[in-house]
């Protein structure tokens, strides 16, 4: 068992910064290949970023590539995603993700373990 829980959530003007933290317990941090998901009203989850177990690879969907990136400190048991130039439509509740294996995935139905949110509003 994975235990994950975001923080960091909040309110932001359009082109602000937020960070946001998603610390695990339980298991090996390290074993797992992380991601971040995001899921707007009436909409399906989406992926966002994901990053291997050592932290070497790291993929984006094309809505945040150069805008967000997401890092780990296995040391910390912590995941991260540092959100610039935030716009309206990255509005959503954000959540993160464990897969144990060593390589990332897209796909919702690949990860085990999930945290249970932080909700994310961008303000125009």
């Amino acid at each position: 068992q994975v235990q994950l829980v975001e923080s960091g959530g909040g309110l932001v003007q359009a082109g602000g910064s937020l960070r946001l933290s998603c610390a695990a317990s339980g298991r090996t941090f390290s074993s797992y290949a992380m991601g971040w998901f995001r899921q707007a009203a009436g909409k399906e989850r989406e992926f966002v970023a994901g990053i291997s177990w050592s932290g070497g690879n790291t993929y984006y969907a094309d809505s945040v590539k150069g805008r967000f990136t997401i890092s780990r400190d296995n040391a910390k048991n912590t995941l991260y995603l540092q959100m610039n130039s935030l716009k309206p439509e990255d509005t959503a509740v954000y959540y993160c993700a464990a897969d144990h294996v060593d390589y990332v995935s897209v796909r919702v139905v690949a990860y085990d373990y999930w945290g249970q949110g932080t909700q994310v509003t961008v303000s125009s």
